[in-house]
């Protein structure tokens, strides 16, 4: 069955006739499930599972990284986000790489055992002390800092059968302000921003991260759309001189720094479509979504093999998790720091 580019949401803890109408729709590729669709694990647990009776090639995928950005919290291990974690750590004189591939591997386990594929993890971006979107979402400042402590990250994915996507190239480290509910323009030159920001994302893409999110942070100074809309910077820089071969997701299509084109749900798809997307995220406008699969423009898009890179094929038995020792003792530590 031929999978397309749209990653779309749903509302409640359950399907509706319209959810399961538009999870038919071999233009959606991906379902992504915020708190909202969370009750408690079993109802998540059933949930996938109709999900995967309706379209078992779907990806699914949520953000688990940590701290407030954290979907299922209750009947899971509460993570710090990862600044917190690595300064508590630090604190404790515990080496911080092992602790963050025990907790890379934790947090990806308890997903599978729920039948999630992918969590759009981890952040990348540097935290200078200036976006209070990115804060202690990042690892750190340093860039070698953040390609150390996100590396252990995601090789504790890697290991319980997880694929990392890191973010939010190429950096949104650099300005204040949120992409969520402004546009946001960054003024640094090419040379600074990849400099510092975007070495992190070069290390990784040489080491075979096999999923890149783009940022909605426009950086005028380099190309004029934000870097979701942008050929130069994710075809000309990302594939062609970066090397990256992975798969390329936007962010959200419905936050607010992605409405810089003054157009149509659709030329705003196309347009990341043209820049070198391949799974375009719509969550939170159900209109935006319906207004999408009404056309026939995007019929003949298939993302089948992106979508089976990132899929995951390894079952986790949640009872034997459970006795497993490392899991045991990864969230035996993490218990003792606050959360949110």
């Amino acid at each position: 069955m031929r999978s397309g580019p749209f990653v779309i949401d749903i509302a409640g803890t359950q399907l509706t006739e319209e959810d399961v109408q538009l999870l038919h729709d071999n233009r959606v590729g991906g379902l992504i499930l915020f708190s909202r669709n969370y009750q408690h694990r079993q109802q998540l647990v059933d949930l996938i599972q109709q999900v995967r009776a309706l379209r078992p090639d779907l990806l699914i995928m949520t953000d688990q990284e940590g701290g407030r950005v954290q979907r299922f919290k209750a009947e899971f291990t509460r993570i710090p986000a990862m600044g917190r974690l690595v300064k508590a750590a630090q604190h404790e004189n515990i080496e911080v790489p092992a602790l963050l591939r025990d907790v890379g591997w934790l947090l990806a386990s308890e997903l599978l055992a729920c039948g999630i594929d992918l969590t759009l993890a981890p952040v990348v971006d540097l935290d200078r002390g200036i976006s209070t979107v990115v804060g202690d979402r990042a690892f750190a400042e340093d860039p070698q800092c953040v390609v150390e402590y996100a590396g252990a990250f995601i090789e504790g994915l890697t290991a319980a059968g997880m694929s990392a996507c890191i973010k939010h190239f190429p950096g949104h480290g650099g300005v204040a302000e949120d992409s969520h509910h402004h546009q946001v323009v960054d003024e640094r030159t090419f040379e600074d921003i990849m400099s510092t920001d975007g070495l992190t994302f070069k290390t990784f893409i040489r080491q075979g991260i096999p999923a890149v999110m783009a940022s909605h942070v426009i950086f005028p100074k380099v190309a004029a759309e934000p870097t979701g809309f942008s050929h130069y910077w994710l075809t000309t820089i990302l594939r062609e001189k970066l090397g990256f071969k992975g798969v390329i997701l936007s962010d959200d299509l419905s936050m607010q720094g992605a409405s810089w084109l003054n157009g149509s749900a659709v030329a705003q798809a196309q347009a990341a479509i043209d820049a070198g997307c391949d799974l375009l995220l719509v969550c939170n406008q159900r209109a935006k979504v319906l207004q999408l699969l009404q056309q026939t423009a995007f019929a003949q898009l298939d993302c089948g093999n992106q979508i089976r890179t990132l899929r995951s094929n390894n079952y986790v038995d949640f009872d034997q998790l459970q006795k497993d020792a490392r899991w045991v003792e990864t969230r035996a530590r993490l218990m003792r720091w606050s959360y949110d």
